[in-house]
């Protein structure tokens, strides 16, 4: 299937449905199916009034949809693109910016800290889907609403809460899933009194090793298959036959996660709020790089995984209603901790490196929102306080003997500060046209120092940046008609670097070695949305579109570099060459996006989602930008009755060409089929009853014809079909 193919089928229909409903308006049940208004925390809502593009994900369509983590949620949506190194994973990628560069948000709380990475990040799978609300995708920049690191959007996750004057409500689920022996469970417990209320959650998942497909992909050859792994027998490394090609062994985890909220409400209509969550796995093993061939040991890696990912979050918060004149306020306090580790050992070599980091976050964030005659004002001021502990040691696993090891960040003292104040008007002063416009202005300050060089010595013991940020927007939204409304918005984004840019020693992989450069300059974006929305005036019929462009200044490149003169330098016993994070001048992406919903009968919708984005570092011949996925989408068939409702749909990935790779490495094209990932489809069903006596029952199959293939710049293979059944009790 081509990208033309689809376009062609999403326009047609379009124009079918639109001719169709002019004549024959009350035929059928009208549906409403415009997305309701929300509020993120920090701004309300609407989404078709909004200048720049944005999705959401409800409870009601997690629950339905019933994937297992948070990251398959999104990946699946249609809305973004997700990449995975291994099944305890996923990266979200909007508008081809990944990682440190799209920030992710718990109940408005940052979680990106000092050491998120331009790499790829698995943090996203900490937070349950089990315990959501919903989840606010806003793509493109919104640093003027959130701060550093929103370069190409944000994706904010806002968890479940009881409200007042519900007495005891609660809900136990289980699902059971083919593909990977999947066991789950949650349960949940919410009082609502007059005064107070309480919601208490947990969940445990365990995850067994991922069956990939069995059938050949129409795009492509066989690929990904596991014919051999690694097992360590009465203390010796062994390579082992897979009696299953297609079981990726090594690939399972297990997760708990737990989250407890607290309300109360004074007489003086103060409402004070504990929120704690906290989220906790196994060791995850990384799979890509334990299928790093060897030409002398078959498999490079024996052991190779990350510890326990552990986060804890704490947010104290206190709102009021007309606090003064017209304004309401929002004050939260938070403190997160987050413990991350990397294991690992090459085969016969029984020292088992460990890496750990240890970060404390604290925070204090306070939001006002006062209404004036013709519009709303929100506006504030936010402190971020990031610490960062690194530690190493390696461990012989016959003998015992611990000895030390070199640390993936500086050795000494690492935190970072972040204070922000900001503002953002919203119009409503004319009948047909809305505008707004917003402002940030901040201070960062970095500070990394070296205790102990002995392993690398470098030409500096210390690390300090001081930086000053800002950030704009203006949007207009214009109702030229009761069927069509034009949207345009003009944002700017900037990132700070972090230690992570600017003072990690990283071993790339493939004989590259990262090396750090103290020279970084925050990266910085400004980025054009032309959009559009279709719809009939029944709103049974919808089609939006958003072209948007963005241009990059001083974009933090991984590339060639050279250290003390040297362009290779000996590390771990291995000549490596070097690379270091470097402000490359200038880059571009570009795109655009395509969502359609109609309203068929007033039990059958149709919906489908489209995404395009190129990439490019501007140099004397331009090259591939890293982290550009190829067009991706989704088109979907649902029907819903009293009994239950059942939905079709497919997902669609292109071919991603070799030659359209970034250099840097962070697209891993040595995962990938020497001309390219291909391109790919998967069918899918799913299916859920209506609520029997508290009970509600959940089936699916998904890539039902059993396809292989691998997502863009992954390192491990999808799922194959996949049979999933899942029963939920409320009371």
């Amino acid at each position: 299937m081509t990208k033309n193919y689809f376009l062609t089928i999403l326009l047609t229909f379009f124009c079918l449905q639109f001719s169709f409903s002019q004549k024959s308006k009350d035929s059928i049940k009208i549906q409403n199916i415009e997305e309701i208004k929300i509020n993120s925390t920090k701004i309300s809502i609407n989404k078709q009034q909004h200048p720049s593009q944005i999705e959401v994900i409800s409870k009601a369509k997690i629950e339905f949809q019933n994937f297992q983590t948070t990251a398959d949620a999104l990946g699946n949506s249609g809305a973004l693109f997700i990449q995975k190194s291994q099944q305890g994973g996923g990266s979200p990628v909007i508008r081809g910016f990944e990682s440190s560069r799209v920030l992710l948000l718990v109940d408005g709380i940052r979680m990106n800290n000092l050491i998120f990475r331009a790499g790829h990040l698995q943090n996203v799978i900490t937070v349950d889907e089990n315990f959501l609300e919903n989840i606010l995708i806003q793509y493109g920049p919104t640093s003027t609403l959130y701060g550093s690191d929103a370069l190409g959007g944000s994706v904010n996750m806002l968890t479940k809460n009881t409200l007042f004057n519900t007495n005891l409500s609660g809900s136990i689920s289980s699902r059971f899933s083919s593909a990977n022996t999947e066991k789950s469970s949650y349960f949940d417990l919410g009082y609502g009194g007059k005064n107070w209320t309480s919601f208490t959650a947990f969940s445990f998942n365990d995850f067994g090793d991922i069956k990939m497909g069995k059938k050949k992909n129409q795009h492509g050859d066989f690929f990904g298959e596991r014919p051999y792994y690694v097992s360590t027998i009465n203390g010796v490394d062994t390579i082992i036959t897979n009696d299953n090609k297609y079981i990726q062994v090594n690939s399972g985890y297990k997760q708990y996660n737990f989250m407890q909220k607290l309300n109360y409400k004074t007489a003086a209509g103060f409402l004070h709020t504990l929120n704690f969550q906290y989220s906790t796995s196994s060791n995850i093993p990384r799979y890509d790089r334990l299928t790093d061939p060897s030409s002398s040991t078959v498999l490079k890696s024996a052991e190779w995984y990350y510890g326990p990912q552990k986060r804890v979050l704490g947010i104290y918060s206190i709102e009021k209603e007309n606090v003064f004149t017209n304004t309401d306020m929002k004050i939260d306090l938070s403190y997160q901790n987050v413990k991350e580790s990397r294991v690992n050992r090459n085969f016969g070599n029984y020292n088992l490196q460990n890496r750990i980091e240890k970060v404390a976050v604290y925070s204090l964030a306070t939001n006002f929102e006062t209404k004036l005659k013709n519009g709303n004002l929100y506006y504030g001021l936010e402190t971020y306080y990031d610490n960062l502990k690194s530690t190493a040691f390696k461990n012989n696993i016959n003998t015992g003997t611990e000895t030390s090891l070199d640390t993936r960040y500086p050795n000494g003292k690492n935190h970072m500060m972040r204070s922000d104040i900001y503002f953002s008007y919203t119009s409503k002063r004319y009948q047909k046209t809305n505008w707004s416009a917003g402002a940030r202005l901040g201070y960062t300050s970095l500070k990394s120092t070296i205790s102990d060089n002995t392993f690398f010595p470098l030409p500096f013991s210390e690390i300090k940046q001081n930086n000053i940020t800002y950030s704009g927007n203006v949007g207009l939204v214009h109702n030229a008609s009761k069927n069509i409304i034009l949207k345009t918005n003009l944002s700017s984004g900037f990132r700070v670097p972090n230690i992570d840019d600017l003072a990690k020693i990283f071993e790339s992989g493939g004989g590259k070695i990262i090396v750090p450069n103290n020279n970084l300059a925050p990266e910085k974006t400004i980025t054009t949305d032309l959009g559009f929305v279709l719809k009939t005036e029944s709103n049974r019929h919808l089609l939006e579109g958003t072209y948007f462009y963005t241009k990059m200044y001083d974009a933090i490149v991984t590339d060639k570099f050279t250290y003390e003169g040297n362009n290779a330098i000996i590390y771990n016993n291995t000549l490596s060459e070097v690379y270091a994070n470097q402000n490359k001048g200038k880059a571009y992406v570009t795109g655009f996006n395509l969502t359609f919903k109609s309203a068929l009968t007033s039990s059958l919708t149709f919906d489908g989602s489209y995404s395009y984005t190129l990439g490019r570092v501007i140099e004397t011949t331009n090259r591939p930008l890293d982290h550009i996925p190829p067009y991706f989408g989704r088109i979907g068939l649902n029907y819903s009755r009293e009994w239950g409702m059942v939905e079709a749909y497919l997902l669609f990935n292109g071919k991603k060409e070799i030659a359209d790779y970034s250099t840097s490495g962070e697209d891993n094209p040595q995962y990938a089929p020497s001309t390219g990932m291909p391109a790919w489809e998967t069918y899918n069903i799913k299916a859920s009853s209506k609520e029997i006596y508290g009970f509600k029952f959940y089936a699916g199959v998904e890539n039902i014809l059993d396809t292989q293939y691998r997502t863009f710049a992954s390192g491990i293979n999808a799922p194959g079909r996949n049979i999933y059944g899942g029963a939920k009790y409320s009371f």
